[in-house]
């Protein structure tokens, strides 16, 4: 998928032209073409911050969940960190397959069918990260619930997503396949609340950040000759991302 149509996803558009799945379906649908976007903006962003979150935890010999791993994109950063233990726990059995294969020595994997994490003991965790993921989630209350019993006292959670302002906008993420463009369902959670929802549960935010769209990303907009979507955008925050640990 070029870059173009990564920024395309998140201008408003005729919705008629966008064929909505859910998560489900969806990446089921993208897992094969997923790791192949060397000029994916939202991934390069994406990587940018949770690169900076991860100088800000200290995972080495942890026990850690990727809830929402995909394909593992982040997984060699996380074995850099030579964590303990990973368990990676995703809705799409065919990004899990694909994960598979690019880690065929790695530990756990787990479908997550809903947002109750049933088969998890409380206490499992020293750490969960979850990257371009939370706004796929609708009862965000009930998982982020879910989430503190399965994290350890004095637990840490880094999490990435897609900005809520250019959700809100009427954003989308998309992708191409079988020349149809795919958009995923999504549900706006504002960082404010999201950030409320941990503190009221024993959490403080040890760092967030932002990426806006600016001079530093304006060059994949001018290799696909899309100055004028950078113009539209330049200034507008795309992504953001939070570390908390619990007290």
């Amino acid at each position: 998928m070029s870059v173009l149509q990564t920024i395309r996803g998140f201008i408003r558009r005729n919705t008629a032209l966008i064929h909505e799945k859910g998560s489900v379906e969806a990446y089921d649908l993208w897992a094969g073409s997923y790791d192949d976007q060397p000029d994916n903006l939202m991934f390069y962003l994406d990587n940018r911050i949770f690169g900076e979150l991860m100088t800000t935890v200290n995972l080495k010999g942890k026990n850690v969940a990727d809830i929402g791993c995909g394909t593992g994109r982040h997984w060699p950063l996380l074995y850099q960190q030579q964590v303990g233990n990973l368990t990676g726990y995703d809705v799409s059995g065919r990004m899990l397959e694909r994960l598979h294969i690019k880690f065929p020595d790695a530990g756990l994997v787990k479908i997550i069918s809903d947002d109750f994490l049933t088969d998890v003991p409380d206490a499992t965790y020293d750490a969960i990260i979850s990257t371009l993921t939370i706004a796929h989630i609708e009862n965000l209350a009930y998982a982020l619930l879910e989430w503190c019993r399965i994290l350890k006292p004095q637990g840490e959670i880094i999490i990435t997503d897609f900005h809520p302002q250019a959700l809100a906008a009427g954003g989308k993420r998309t992708f191409q396949h079988d020349r149809k463009l795919i958009g995923i369902r999504n549900h706006v959670h504002s960082t404010a609340d999201l950030k409320e929802l941990f503190i009221r549960s024993g959490f403080t935010v040890i760092s967030e950040t932002e990426r806006v769209i600016d001079e530093s990303v304006k060059h994949f907009y001018e290799k696909q000759d899309a100055l004028h979507v950078y113009n539209d955008f330049e200034g507008r925050p795309m992504i953001y991302g939070i570390h908390l640990k619990r007290l």
